[in-house]
């Protein structure tokens, strides 16, 4: 049988960041899907070199790098320059998809911009739901009702048509739900590997080096979510997520311990069944899922062997131990200013440990101390030009060796 994909004009995808893991990730997958799949912009913050290489395999329309370096880029590649650039990438008329693989919330006016020209956005960027949920999920709803009123069956007749999650635990969340009604959901389930200190002891939490934490025993990825998941900060951040994707309750998000990371997530629905999405721990998979939806094609990233498996555990989380999971609730319940705090001094924490300036529980208190000082009080659905200026603070705040709520390393 003929592939109706193959007929249809390609799928036209600009790319943000796509010198890091994840986004070298997504040219994997859209290598696979090609010629249905066609990337026509470029983006990355500082790999010129990368960048050039890239253009000259892909030939896009446009590309922008985040500094001036000098690019070599090939003939019909137009560099795009300025503090706009990811903007003007991301709302291109020859644009249809936009796959933000960027950290930071310096993604979330593009994403804001994306969803406002019309543009199916698929993003692994935890700040633009983390700190701007309440902006970002406004803008895909509105996206929705528009072709809901034509075709409530339309996949972009959902805010998750517009905007996909690429995390895989998000990812197997929303699969879980296709063809589900949210009012028969009692809970969703975010499962955790639990990372390289699942059973070391607490006291021996001071001793741990960058390297150590940077081994994580599951799953391959960058250093800043290598040690979100050795802390346990990356699975509060998914818990603010959910809430936001999903519209449900923070009391009804739970967190498991799944060492074997085969179950990516599950949902738990009223009638007392449970719905789980498995797999391998490769990216590959719930990248195309988002770039594909609502299709499935064949894939890179092989289906998990549950003979090989042998057996699966799963176990709660020990907050007493991890505690980045209890604050990033705690700042979720607060609201998106607090939200807002608790992600930008996760970064801080992050660089500074992995430049030795804090030791590993000084991550937890950083965050602790950043929510108490800027996430608390009035004003909990902060603006865009609000939510930057609160960035910026955080950061100028906790930056300096000291200034944590602890002793540096």
């Amino acid at each position: 049988m003929a592939d109706p994909a193959r007929s249809r004009p390609p799928v036209r995808v600009a790319l943000l960041g796509s010198g890091g893991s994840i986004g070298r990730q997504v040219l994997d997958v859209l290598a696979g899907l090609a010629p249905a799949w066609r990337v026509v912009a470029l983006a990355t913050g500082s790999q010129g070199a990368l960048l050039e290489s890239q253009a000259r395999q892909l030939r896009p329309a446009a590309a922008a790098l985040g500094d001036e370096t000098p690019l070599d880029l090939p003939a019909g590649t137009l560099r795009v320059h300025g503090a706009d650039a990811l903007v003007e990438l991301a709302t291109r008329d020859d644009v249809d998809l936009v796959v933000v693989a960027t950290g930071g919330i310096v993604s979330l006016r593009p994403v804001l911009a994306a969803l406002g020209a019309g543009k199916v956005v698929a993003t692994a960027n935890k700040e633009t739901l983390v700190a701007g949920g309440h902006l970002v999920m406004a803008e895909a709803q509105a996206r929705a009702s528009e072709h809901a009123a034509a075709d409530p069956r339309c996949p972009l007749a959902s805010p998750l048509g517009w905007l996909r999650p690429i995390d895989s635990e998000h990812s197997a969340i929303w699969q879980c739900l296709v063809g589900e009604e949210m009012a028969g959901v009692a809970a969703l389930v975010l499962t955790a590997s639990g990372g390289p200190f699942l059973d070391l002891p607490a006291e021996a939490f001071a001793g741990i080096t960058p390297a150590m934490a940077l081994r994580h025993p599951t799953w391959s990825m960058g250093a800043k979510i290598t040690i979100d998941s050795a802390t346990l900060a990356n699975k509060g951040l998914e818990v603010i997520e959910a809430h936001w994707l999903y519209g449900v309750a923070y009391p009804a998000i739970e967190v498991v311990i799944h060492p074997q990371s085969v179950v990516h997530s599950a949902v738990r629905f009223v009638d007392g069944s449970l719905k789980a999405q498995l797999g391998t721990p490769d990216m590959r998979l719930p990248i195309q899922y988002a770039i594909t939806y609502p299709s499935r094609r064949p894939s890179p990233a092989d289906a998990p062997d549950l003979v090989a498996a042998g057996r699966l555990e799963f176990r709660a989380p020990d907050e007493s131990r991890f505690p980045a999971l209890r604050i990033a609730r705690e700042a979720g319940m607060l609201g998106s200013r607090a939200t807002a705090a608790l992600i930008a001094a996760d970064e801080v924490a992050v660089a500074r440990f992995l430049d030795g300036t804090l030791d590993f529980p000084g991550i937890p208190r950083l965050l602790e101390d950043a929510v108490a000082r800027f996430g608390t009080g009035a004003g909990q659905a902060p603006g865009y030009d609000d939510l930057v200026g609160l960035d910026r603070e955080v950061r100028a705040a906790f930056s300096a060796p000291g200034t944590a709520g602890g002793r540096p390393a």
